[in-house]
């Protein structure tokens, strides 16, 4: 059996504390791997790793930072397959969403590349006799992040290569559902010259991720994950005087107004709603239909969700792998079973899909639900499988009093041919990410990601100048050379004149 050891130091450090956690094939549930769970021991020589390497990279020239990020782009660019078939093998996506999501945490080493001009600070000179005042962005040290399953490789990128760019040293908490892809990034980055210790990966549960929380050489932490571990997340960390960005779960609702085109809306629909297998957090998961055309709608959405094809992710015909683990499986299961007992109509139930020479592994089909009610247990919780609920609503006032309801605010879509609704749109809602005929606007990578409400705790969102500004903090210096022709003035204990 593969066994998936930590990343310390620049090398392959074997578990040492007698704990393992299965990892599965979801595509046929055998468990294929085991990966060590970190001790707070373990935990503390990763930290130890980061701090010690941080005394001579926080220091370093950003043109050599930036010649091991290019060195590292390009050696992730000719891995692309590799990292996608570990993703393939453990989380169970598709291999092409795979390859989409290694393109996507690209942009973000692409924009830490770069970082030289997001790095240059300001100047203002003569703001008095012979005073200039200048303003820096240094790294804080030691910074973590605590990554969820869904996107094994790109959440990672989301956040390491700004944070090393940046002068800072990382350790990072990858899932233990689908650990591998964090180590061959690590493996990677040393390939490209990164210094040993510069870049920490320790595998664990609940005991790792306390034992960074409360580490007191930890300067800040991101996570991405579900509304209740981000609220642990930021109220730990905080207590602990740690800096944190906390990414929580998600309700993203789409609102389809009367004027829009259907057939793309429908489209849009199926794709957001029921690609990666519904396992992300921009996942499109509420339709609010608007007026007469929520029938035509969801008849349209059923069509399209009934032809596509589930299997295996290797399989290239394959459009939607399976779910993470046979317990996501089962709760997902439960809300398409319990949804007619709240009011809902169950156009299309999943539960049921098997596939043949793969009855063991963690299947479930597309479900549709219709008439859906703003209190029923699949409206109100974050399902993260591929289960759309549709609602109805009169107008469009009452399509935005419905989504600005929700304690989620992460992102959110219009569909409309109207600009001036669309425009409405942009302004009215309580949302941090808005899509205008666009169903899964995740921001590229030189802006940045996040949400409002539940779906974010703490006060920077994550890459972009957000990004940048959440790895460094800000100095101001203020000076006065004195010019040679300069005569003493004696002391003067008044406040400091600027004219």
């Amino acid at each position: 059996m593969k066994t998936v050891n930590h990343w310390i130091g620049g090398k392959t450090v074997e578990g040492a504390s007698g704990n393992w956690g299965p990892v599965t094939d979801p595509a046929t549930g055998a468990v294929t791997t085991q990966v060590a769970l970190a001790s707070v021991e373990e935990v503390d020589a990763a930290v130890t790793a980061a701090r010690s390497a941080y005394a001579t990279w926080g220091t370093s020239s950003l043109a050599q930072r930036t010649g091991i990020l290019f060195r590292y782009r390009a050696l992730l660019d000719a891995h692309r397959d590799d990292i996608a078939a570990l993703i393939t093998a453990e989380h169970g996506k598709v291999h092409s969403d795979a390859l989409g999501e290694v393109a996507r945490g690209l942009e973000i080493v692409e924009l830490a590349c770069g970082i030289t001009t997001q790095l240059k600070g300001e100047l203002s000179t003569q703001v008095a006799s012979r005073v200039d005042v200048s303003s820096i962005r240094q790294p804080l040290g030691v910074v973590a992040g605590i990554t969820p399953f869904n996107f094994p490789a790109m959440v990672p990128m989301w956040m390491f290569p700004l944070a090393i760019a940046c002068g800072n040293t990382f350790v990072l908490k990858p899932s233990e559902k689908d650990p591998s892809a964090a180590n061959l990034l690590a493996e990677l980055a040393s390939e490209a010259g990164l210094p040993d210790g510069v870049f920490n990966v320790v595998h664990g549960d609940k005991i790792a991720v306390d034992a960074l929380l409360a580490h007191p050489d930890v300067s800040a932490v991101s996570f991405v994950g579900s509304t209740p571990i981000a609220r642990y997340i930021h109220t730990t960390a905080s207590a602990n005087h740690k800096r944190v960005q906390a990414l929580g779960g998600a309700k993203n609702h789409m609102l389809v107004l009367p004027d829009a085109d259907l057939d793309a809306a429908a489209d849009a629909a199926v794709s957001a709603a029921y690609g990666s297998a519904g396992e992300r957090c921009m996942a499109i998961s509420a339709v609010v239909a608007v007026s007469s055309i929520a029938d035509e709608l969801v008849e349209k959405i059923r069509e399209r969700a009934e032809k596509i094809k589930i299997g295996p992710g290797d399989d290239p015909t394959s459009e939607m792998g399976p779910l993470i683990t046979k317990a996501h499986r089962d709760k997902v299961a439960s809300y398409v079973t319990g949804a007619a007992a709240q009011g809902a109509k169950v156009v299309l139930d999943g539960t049921g899909h098997t596939v043949d020479g793969f009855e063991d592994g963690h299947w479930i089909g597309l479900s549709l639900l219709d008439h859906v009610s703003t209190d029923s247990d699949a409206y109100r919780d974050e399902i993260f499988g591929p289960v759309l609920c549709v609602l109805r609503a009169e107008t469009y006032e009452e399509g935005v009093a419905l989504i600005n309801a929700s304690p989620f605010g992460n992102g959110t879509a219009i569909f409309t041919r109207d600009g001036g609704a669309a425009r409405r749109f942009q302004l009215e809602i309580e949302a941090g990410m808005v899509g205008v005929n666009v169903p899964i606007p995740v921001p590229v990578g030189y802006h940045s990601f996040g949400g409002w409400k539940d779906s974010l705790f703490g006060d920077h969102h994550i890459y972009g100048n957000d990004g940048v500004h959440f790895y460094t903090r800000g100095k101001v210096v203020t000076t006065r050379w004195p010019d040679p022709s300069d005569a003493p003035t004696g002391v003067d204990l008044g406040f400091p004149r600027n004219h």
